[in-house]
């Protein structure tokens, strides 16, 4: 490995004897949501699985407390870790962040982008076309997708500045694709992330740059288990085929596959890590 750098760093064999990437872990928005978390989710599940792997993380988000409580936890745990705090909706925040991976480590192998801005003022207003406010709207687009835009731009430029490839995973969701009767700004914002994700995989995959995306069905992590009506519970869990909701972990496990060199032929794709709530062809 070239780089002992920005987040994540590998510096052991994983258990399935692939040498994990560097990453640079970024979970930027952490609001009421089952797809983003810092002190709990999807996020904190894979900072701290990839620091149990023996990686180095830094954890980049708006809510450097909540930052700081990942890092707390894995630093406990004899893991390494940094908190960082910037904003994804903010462009100079975002290069700022990967500027200072890049000053500190060297260089930077590896993006993860969980970012949306699921907060209750926001979520709750992403009702119907016909009700949605261009406020709405243009949050939406400008935190879930810009932000991610300007995430890998920042990634690729060190990437090819290295010469060494990279890889990109970008947390979608389901909603994307499977239709749904609300949240039109919500799903609109994750097809187009899975979209900018297919561009950078062509468009870079020469240069040894992967690119993919991981789309989450319900995933109840503590704080989507607090904001979930129970009847919305029971309508996913009736259509989830293996008959639970997914785990944080269930997530950080792809998360980290797609990241490792074992996963060096895969990219351009969007995996539905969704208990089969959804089949896609």
């Amino acid at each position: 490995m070239k780089y002992p750098l920005l987040l994540l760093l590998a510096q052991r064999e994983l258990r399935s004897e692939s040498r994990l990437r560097d990453i640079l872990w970024e979970n930027l928005r952490v609001n009421a949501s089952f797809i983003a978390g810092v002190g709990s989710g999807i996020g904190a599940a894979t900072s701290e699985r990839l620091a149990a792997e023996g990686a180095k993380v830094i954890v980049g988000d708006i809510n450097i407390a909540g930052a700081k409580a990942v890092v707390d936890r894995i630093t406990s745990a004899g893991g390494v870790a940094t908190a960082v705090q910037f904003d994804l909706a903010d462009e100079q925040s975002t290069g700022a962040l990967i500027q200072t991976c890049v000053d500190k480590y060297g260089g930077i192998d590896g993006l993860t982008n969980v970012g949306a801005d699921l907060s209750p003022a926001t979520m709750s207003s992403d009702l119907d076309v016909l009700e949605m406010s261009l406020p709405i709207l243009e949050r939406t687009m400008r935190v879930n997708v810009i932000g991610h835009a300007f995430t890998c731009r920042e990634a690729i430029k060190s990437f090819l500045k290295q010469g060494t490839g990279g890889a990109i995973v970008n947390v979608s969701s389901e909603a994307a694709s499977c239709g749904e009767d609300t949240r039109p700004a919500y799903a609109a914002s994750k097809a187009a992330v899975n979209a900018l994700m297919r561009q950078i995989s062509l468009r870079w995959g020469k240069e040894g740059i992967r690119c993919n995306c991981v789309a989450p069905g319900i995933t109840m992590s503590a704080t989507a288990e607090e904001q979930m009506p129970p009847e919305f519970k029971k309508q996913w869990l009736d259509m989830t085929t293996m008959k639970r909701f997914g785990r944080p972990e269930d997530l950080a496990a792809t998360i980290i596959f797609l990241l490792s060199d074992d996963a060096s032929w895969v990219s351009g794709q969007v995996w539905h890590v969704n208990g089969g709530s959804h089949f896609h062809g």
